[in-house]
């Protein structure tokens, strides 16, 4: 038996019908497409930061719950005690919890184009992802063609990227709103640009079905690869059953309670790309 038909024997038709996902290499252009942030720690707080590294006990396993995270995060978002928090490793492995707790013919809705990540996923797992065109000229939401792909495919999951990416504006709120009351299943807004974003966000409408993703990457922490999932607490204890076990590293759970510790710091350089971006435009 050849090694094609044998891994033709072996894996799902969606598995083999997906392309990998590639990162272009960079090496010597100035890149800006992944929007990380350009600034390093100043050197004081990096030796703080290396300092606090140091302490980490690698030969052990991390906190399995990330509980001095989480509540570092709650903290910080100034949530309510019937909220809870879930952490993956990168928003990503949020979004695949997610997927994968849903029933297998479940069908997922959002936008396009915007996040890769929500269609990749979905086709990785057999689910029907539907893409909704965004206004081709002003890319805001086509509320019409979304209150009828939820009218027709009664979606378990709505993803919203607010502000969207790839596209970068903030979809107009009230029709986030009419897509909320409209949908009977989960509306996940993904708040990942919410540093960028003049204050705009949905967290203070995190309830029953709607639920705020967020990551710390578009902070200045990309490297860390951690994304967290705001929501009430009996979803969060679902999600929390298919999570697997130490799944956020104990440099990452140090390094995330140093950096809000420290959060003026990083405030301070968003603000700095604010004020640039406005000059590039």
């Amino acid at each position: 038996m050849s090694t094609s038909h044998f891994i033709h024997t072996l894996l799902r038709p969606e598995v083999l019908a997906l392309s990998a996902y590639h990162v272009a290499k960079a090496d010597g252009l100035i890149k800006l497409d992944a929007m990380e942030n350009p600034y390093s720690l100043p050197a004081s707080l990096k030796e703080a930061w290396l300092a606090r590294l140091s302490a980490c006990e690698i030969n052990r396993y991390p906190d399995p719950q990330a509980q001095q995270v989480i509540h570092a995060l709650k903290m910080a978002n100034q949530l309510p005690d019937s909220l809870d928090i879930l952490l993956g490793n990168g928003s990503d492995e949020i979004i695949q919890l997610l997927l994968m707790a849903l029933r297998p013919d479940a069908h997922i809705v959002s936008t396009t184009p915007s996040f890769v990540m929500y269609k990749q996923i979905s086709d990785a797992l057999g689910l029907h992802y539907h893409g909704v065109a965004l206004n081709e000229k002003t890319f805001d939401l086509d509320l019409p063609a979304m209150l009828a792909a939820i009218e027709e495919y009664n979606p378990a999951v709505i993803f919203l990227a607010y502000p969207n990416n790839p596209t970068g504006n903030l979809f107009d709120a009230q029709a986030i709103e009419r897509i909320i009351d409209a949908a009977n299943g989960l509306v996940i807004i993904d708040e990942a640009y919410e540093p960028f974003a003049n204050k705009a966000s949905f967290m203070h409408k995190v309830a029953h079905n709607v639920l705020v993703m967020r990551t710390v990457s578009k902070m200045g922490l990309a490297g860390l690869r951690l994304g967290y999932l705001v929501g009430e607490r009996d979803i969060i204890a679902q999600l929390h059953k298919i999570r697997l076990p130490y799944n956020i590293n104990v440099l990452t759970q140090a390094s995330v309670l140093f950096a809000l510790e420290n959060q003026a710091v990083f405030t301070q350089q968003t603000e700095t790309l604010c004020l640039e971006r406005t000059m590039l435009h």
